[in-house]
């Protein structure tokens, strides 16, 4: 899943949707000319825009007829878009979306439930790795076929590690504790060099003057720390939300979350890690690590084959560290959904589009790419083993799968609410301008907005 960064959530959905019914004679997301169909599908992603032209080709010919027309919008419009289009009744067909606001979209009844076209065609949930349970409302259907998967992986500069005395197996058996940090904590030091080439862990070292940070920005980037904090945390036995699927409160205020947050905010206080906001929003993870600001960083699956094939810079790729037993993982892992609109006037044909993107034939062509995972497992080793060919290994996620890491995202209401009220306040605490009591109060505001209807 590619990370939706940036975006001011404005799903305005309330009394704006109540707008609907006097809009029931404006035009849908179907539309047919001269006996031809037309099922369009909407995506954030450029990537897979073009990836599932493929399909579409494919589809069409199987089916005379029927067109699939894929739009792609940039993300920061994608969901103003969608959601303007719930209301003036020519949404698309079919869209992807993203569990932050399946809530606010399923209570809205702008999806169409699935079940039925599911049983019709013995369709087998069973064929996704992850994903499935995370598109079940609380009325327990089934609103969205997986689309993707994503998880987090470490990725570093060869040449930095080996210099300061490592090699790739160091990197690929760290440990992470809490409390000292355990091995990551002592290599981000030793890979930390200020501008008289001195580490982090020698005497004179210089913080206010880095050339080279050890680690990456690992401050929140979003309130669930999927691709930052989470892979460490969660080695606790920490987990985000005082439930699986629909949490009354998140367990910020945890002894466990607390302590992890602190160790990370320690890091920027040595100088190891950037400041969050030292590097604005158009300097990439890639960026950093193709410009030696940083020695290694935590950066999403869907980033492994821009990574490797960096310009004059060798970049490895491990999974992210042990735990403070020393041997258990813990990936979040997200998957995005694709949903059908309850308001399309095509969704038998529409099923039919949704359907076989879910398929292995379908994913298997779209993901030779690598620039997303597919969510059958089939489709992933097909995908890896393509890339293999072109010298990208994908077998640090691909083991991720097989050695059972991979734990579930929440799904819970209010993504758009949550992001907008933690964001701020994670900021500041990494910022040093809030204390460790905010996360008490942030887990008080939790309870609040996950039960807001």
């Amino acid at each position: 899943m590619r990370r939706i960064k940036g975006v001011r959530k404005t799903v305005a959905l309330g009394a704006t949707l109540t707008l609907a019914a006097l809009l029931s004679a404006c035009s849908n997301g179907s539309s047919s000319a001269g006996g031809s169909k037309t099922v369009n599908w909407w995506t954030w992603d450029d990537k897979q825009a073009a990836a599932y032209k493929v399909c579409a080709t494919d589809f069409e010919k199987a089916n005379p007829g029927t067109k699939v027309k894929i739009t792609q919008y940039n993300v920061n419009d994608y969901f103003t878009k969608l959601t303007a289009g719930f209301v003036a009744g020519n949404a698309p067909d079919a869209f992807q979306n993203s569990v932050q606001f399946f809530q606010a979209y399923a209570s809205q009844h702008q999806l169409l439930a699935m079940d039925d076209y599911i049983k019709k065609d013995n369709f087998d949930l069973s064929r996704f790795s992850v994903g499935v349970d995370a598109w079940k409302f609380t009325d327990g259907k089934q609103y969205a076929l997986p689309l993707d998967w994503a998880a987090s992986g470490v990725y570093f500069n060869e040449d930095a590690i080996k210099k300061a005395g490592y090699t790739d197996q160091d990197v690929k058996s760290l440990n992470w504790n809490p409390d000292n940090g355990g091995t990551l904590g002592k290599m981000i030091a030793h890979l930390t060099l200020d501008t008289k080439g001195r580490r982090g862990d020698e005497k004179g070292f210089d913080k206010s003057h880095i050339k080279t940070y050890g680690y990456g920005e690992i401050a929140s980037k979003d309130f669930i720390g999927q691709f930052t904090w989470n892979p460490l945390v969660s080695t606790t036995g920490w987990r985000l939300g005082d439930k699986t699927t629909w949490p009354t409160v998140f367990n910020y205020a945890d002894p466990r979350f607390v302590k992890t947050m602190d160790w990370i905010r320690s890091l920027t206080d040595k100088g190891y890690a950037p400041k969050i906001g030292q590097f604005n929003d158009s300097v990439s993870d890639v960026d950093l690590l193709s410009s030696g600001k940083v020695a290694m960083e935590t950066g999403g699956s869907w980033e492994a084959s821009t990574f490797v094939k960096i310009p004059g810079v060798k970049v490895g790729i491990a999974p992210t560290p042990y735990g403070p037993d020393g041997k258990t993982r813990s990936v979040l892992s997200n998957s995005n959904g694709n949903n059908i609109w309850a308001g399309t006037k095509n969704p038998e044909q529409t099923w039919k589009w949704v359907s076989y993107m879910g398929s292995e034939a379908c994913q298997s062509k779209a993901s030779l790419t690598g620039t997303f995972f597919p969510s059958i497992p089939a489709s992933m080793d097909a995908s890896a083993a393509a890339l293999a060919k072109t010298g990208v290994d994908l077998s640090v996620f691909t083991d991720m799968i097989k050695d059972k890491v991979l734990y579930p995202s929440p799904v819970y209401g209010n993504g758009a609410a949550l992001q907008d009220a933690f964001q701020p306040l994670f900021q500041a605490y990494f910022a040093g301008q809030k204390s460790d009591s905010v996360f008490t109060d942030m887990q008080k505001q939790s309870k609040q907005l996950l039960a807001k209807k």
